[in-house]
């Protein structure tokens, strides 16, 4: 087997992958651009676990495994998120999620003197 193929092929995928995380607006795309990098890294650990020789057996589709358990977490918590952003903002349009709170005393103009 040449090794070249799915190396580009993964190469490709994580590209496509880093391009939809950059450019998405939604966050359920966002997510499953970030499943495709994870996808692509498996692919690869897969295949480098099958032409190189290395010290330890099967070293590679172990860590696939790794990186499949850490996508389905981020799944789950990725989507945790993004249902309580809906239900809060009834969007899921990242561009519009605040990323700092202000102070409630602070943003009501209340101080310590005003009382």
């Amino acid at each position: 087997m040449r090794p070249v193929i799915p190396y580009v092929t993964a190469a490709l995928l994580f590209g496509l992958g880093v391009y939809g995380v950059l450019r998405r607006r939604n966050a359920v795309l966002v997510l499953m651009a970030v499943e495709l990098m994870l996808n692509a890294v498996n692919l690869i650990l897969v295949t480098a676990d099958t032409t190189v020789r290395a010290a330890l057996p099967h070293s590679g589709q172990v860590f696939a495994l790794f990186v499949i358990v850490l996508a389905a977490a981020e799944i789950g918590v990725g989507l945790a998120i993004v249902l309580q952003l809906y239900r809060l903002r009834a969007s899921v349009t990242v561009d519009d999620v605040p990323l700092t709170e202000a102070p409630t005393g602070v943003a009501a103009g209340r101080g310590e003197g005003d009382r």
